[in-house]
């Protein structure tokens, strides 16, 4: 279950506690009078089913809750029957309940251009490189794990889905910058060690890495991988599921592809840059395609589970009004 929190000011306090009160997938239910300092007012606890919460904080919004208060979520573990009944009531499964409101702000903070998510991706694609120079399998499974790229192309399917172009922008941004950034520094550090002589050419000529030698070769496996590991990084997130995020940076060839365009730069092996180039984009593209499609899915099926939370809610009002 989740547990909300609502912060209002007090003359909004009770048409908030009507609208929980109203809703089946709501538990327990708790008014703290003048204990919240900004906004002045009283603080309103509840537990929820979470296959009903989306639609109760679309409800708290259109009271203006976000204007003048505030609403902050938990995941929870409540152990009481009021709570075994509100799931019961709340339509849906709770694991396969979509947050709408929390998926757009998760996206957003994880789509930021950080230091840190440029840190990761560059350390993320030196991997790659160093994996494509010794043909390592396992070298390159650890790049894709550690790279941070998925988020901001969430970002995009999300944006796609809500016709928000700013949003498409920012992750847009982050992704060029980043993949940018993260190839000129391999592309640096490939170049310094080919003077040394520690790398040549022929390390990434084709036949000399059997192992690795799928990061270019881009073909409709790629594409079909990357659709398949897109629908499940947006499952992954809506859902109550995240642990299987890691299948998915397994799964996509695009740190791999990155590494492999700056290594091949820096040796001068254009064939095997343009390849890799096709393989990022193929990818990226799947991703953000299967990404956009699931979340349309979703939408559509919890649009029904939306309209029989607030039907089931209005009828309650209405037996409370007549009672």
């Amino acid at each position: 279950m989740l547990s909300v929190r609502v912060m209002c000011p007090a003359a909004h306090t009770a048409e908030v506690v009507d609208l929980l009160e109203a809703d089946t997938g709501v538990a327990h239910i708790a008014v703290h009078e003048g204990a919240s300092v900004r906004p002045a007012g009283d603080v309103i606890v509840c537990d929820v089913a979470r296959e009903a919460a989306d639609s109760l904080l679309v409800d708290l919004r259109a009271l203006g809750v976000e204007r003048y208060g505030g609403i902050a979520l938990d995941d929870t573990v409540v152990l009481s029957e009021a709570a075994k009944r509100a799931e019961h009531a709340a339509p849906g499964a709770g694991s396969d309940a979509v947050l709408w409101n929390t998926l757009e702000r998760q996206t957003e903070d994880d789509t930021s251009l950080t230091w840190s998510y440029i840190v990761f991706l560059a350390i993320a694609t030196q991997l790659a490189g160093i994996a494509v120079v010794i043909d390592s399998p396992i070298l390159i499974v650890g790049a894709m794990v550690l790279g941070p790229e998925f988020a901001p192309l969430a970002r995009i399917s999300v944006a796609l889905l809500r016709r928000k172009p700013r949003w498409a922008w920012q992750g847009i941004r982050t992704l060029v910058i980043g993949f940018a950034v993260a190839i000129l520094v391999t592309f640096v550090c490939a170049l310094v060690s080919r003077w040394w002589g520690w790398i040549t050419p022929d390390v990434v000529q084709t036949g000399s890495r059997p192992l690795t030698e799928f990061v270019v070769h881009p073909d409709k496996w790629s594409f079909i991988v990357a659709v398949l590991a897109g629908c499940a990084g947006v499952l992954s997130l809506t859902s109550a599921k995240s642990s299987t995020l890691v299948g998915v940076f397994i799964s996509v060839t695009t740190v791999p592809a990155a590494g492999n365009i700056a290594v091949a730069m820096a040796l001068g092996v254009w064939s095997q840059v343009s390849l890799s180039a096709i393989q990022l984009g193929v990818n990226l593209a799947g991703i953000i395609a299967a990404g956009a499609v699931t979340l349309v899915v979703q939408r559509v099926l919890w649009a029904r589970v939306r309209q029989r939370v607030r039907t089931a809610r209005r009828a309650r009002q209405a037996r409370r009004v007549r009672e």
